[in-house]
């Protein structure tokens, strides 16, 4: 094997890592799109579309959002959390049409989010509740995986919800699955996992990825058991949409009503499609760049940006609404994919399988694919990580649990919000115990007490100072010292002054030690930014 050699040109070095990393990004697509295959098909059956508009939304998620996406990890498509937005748009718009003319436009107002920066949203989810959410979805893969593996459920829609469409819940479908089970999904799915889980530790085997041999061993395991009593069923199987030919591969595309342009209606479906997908993009986009073992940062601004046109161009042609999704990207992290190559390619592979081969993808059974997921749901919630978390301290931990927990019992937006909450309750306890330092000294019978106060001193400070304020006991020397002080509220500044006028009454006498009348808040301006770059 040619090792690379520091002095070859640069067009010598671009090649060399664009052939090392599609040994990785082509058999990760591969991975990704058989993952993301029947999620598709089961979102449109679940948003009450055309199977075909689930295909093409993951189509164009992969080849026009990848491309135009700075996520070099991040794989886009239809989303569970939009279902039941898209199935109420669908039927409260009254046409499939005008529900596709809402799609183009909440494209355009991701744009506009795109263009004011509102994507520095992202920067202010603590990693604890991030990382509760990562474990969360684990979780979630594993307990809705299950009933699949086991051949019962054949809703292969990757809700994320706990209440589900069927009228189940998470564990009332997992309890009914064990009792009815089918001995050919089981087989294919154990087996899968054991080829998933210890495959790639032999060097020999690992050249062929083992998703790949996991998908062969379904079909295999299919022909197998066909025939005989534990036989699968259509519907325990991949379905994919058997095109007869161009032109009625053509007539499946649908365009948007323009003529409801006047309707109010479109733009509330609009707006709300638009700040939903958006917020579950960055969600996604956070959660990705703390798994990616490379530790990039992507560009959030920019990945509105792609949002935005793969939106607009899934709803020109017939597609559904998408996002950056977790369930697909954690796949692709999980088997190996270093650019955004494999979501493209995955995108590519979307559209050939169906154009040309889908009476061999309908043969892939739906147990092997619950394998994959189910391996990469125990990656994600690893034990490790609950360790890792405890040893950070409860301010980190209570947040990461609430976070599962909620998630798992709600779904993704409203538990990352109750994660969100509880986090931010634990930075105000904080940082109302910390908006000073003292030392009291000793002068006679007379005490002096300094207060520094921090660098940073906000309105949610001014209970804590105005407590130890009104508890000084008479005839004491304050003194006051902002010496340290970058910024002191309003608010905060008015007890202080407050304090020093009505003090003498109490015999204490109050020194203010660079204690400013109007602080501003501090900005990282161009100017700065420049400076930095320099």
């Amino acid at each position: 094997m040619q090792k690379f050699n520091p002095a070859f040109s640069g067009s010598d070095v671009k090649k060399y890592f664009l052939a090392k990393n599609l040994k990785k990004d082509l058999p990760s697509s591969i991975v990704v799109f058989l993952v993301a295959l029947p999620l598709c098909l089961g979102i449109a059956l679940a948003s009450g579309a055309e199977l075909f508009a689930g295909l093409i939304t993951g189509i164009i998620g992969g080849i026009v959002v990848a491309s135009c996406s700075g996520s070099q990890l991040s794989v886009s498509g239809p989303a569970a959390g939009l279902t039941v937005i898209v199935l109420g748009a669908i039927t409260s718009l009254g046409s499939y049409p005008t529900f596709l003319l809402a799609v183009v436009l909440a494209g355009v107002f991701q744009l506009i989010l795109g263009l004011v920066k509102a994507g520095t949203i992202g920067n202010y989810f603590p990693s604890s509740v991030i990382e509760g959410m990562l474990a969360a979805i684990g979780l979630i893969l594993i307990l809705k995986q299950l009933p699949h593996a086991l051949g019962v459920d054949t809703d292969f829609s990757g809700d994320e919800g706990f209440f589900q469409q069927d009228h189940e819940n998470t564990f009332s479908a997992i309890s009914a699955a064990i009792g009815h089970f089918s001995l050919a999904a089981v087989v294919i799915s154990l087996l899968s996992i054991l080829i998933l889980l210890f495959w790639p530790k032999v060097r020999q085997l690992a050249i062929v990825p083992a998703p790949l041999i996991v998908v062969v061993i379904g079909v295999v395991g299919t022909l197998i058991f066909a025939g005989t009593a534990n036989a699968l069923r259509a519907d325990q199987m991949v379905k994919i949409p058997v095109v007869g030919g161009f032109a009625e591969f053509m007539g499946l595309f649908t365009t948007p009503d323009f003529s409801q342009l006047t309707n109010k209606n479109v733009y509330i479906v609009a707006l709300t499609i638009a700040v939903v997908a958006s917020l579950e993009t960055l969600l996604s986009i956070e959660a990705i760049d703390k798994i990616d073992p490379i530790k990039r940062v992507s560009p959030t601004n920019r990945e509105l940006l792609a949002q935005g046109i793969g939106n607009i161009a899934s709803g020109m042609i017939g597609g559904l609404p998408m996002t950056s999704v977790i369930v697909r990207s954690s796949a692709n992290v999980n088997a190996g994919a270093r650019t955004k190559m494999s979501a493209i390619f995955h995108g590519v592979w979307l559209l050939l399988s169906l154009l040309f081969i889908p009476q061999i993808i309908n043969m892939i059974p739906l147990s092997c694919l619950a394998a994959i997921l189910l391996v990469t749901g125990y990656r994600l919630t690893r034990i490790s990580l609950f360790k890792h978390m405890y040893h950070k301290g409860w301010d980190q931990f209570v947040p990461f649990v609430v976070t599962i927990v909620a998630v798992l019992f709600t779904d993704l937006l409203k538990g990352v919000a109750v994660g969100m909450l509880v986090s931010i309750f634990y930075l105000l306890r904080t940082n109302m115990r910390n908006p000073y330092f003292y030392r009291i000294t000793n002068e006679g019978d007379k005490k002096n007490i300094r207060i520094k106060l921090a660098e940073e001193v906000s309105f949610l400070n001014k209970a804590a100072i105005q407590v130890v304020l009104t508890n000084i006991p008479r005839e004491t020397n304050v003194i006051i010292d902002g010496s340290n002080a970058r910024y002191i509220d309003p608010d905060v500044l008015e007890t202080i002054f407050n304090y020093k006028h009505n003090a003498y009454t109490k015999g204490i006498i109050v020194t203010l030690e660079n204690v400013k009348k109007h602080y501003t808040v501090p900005k990282l301006t161009n100017k700065v930014l420049e400076d930095i770059n320099k």
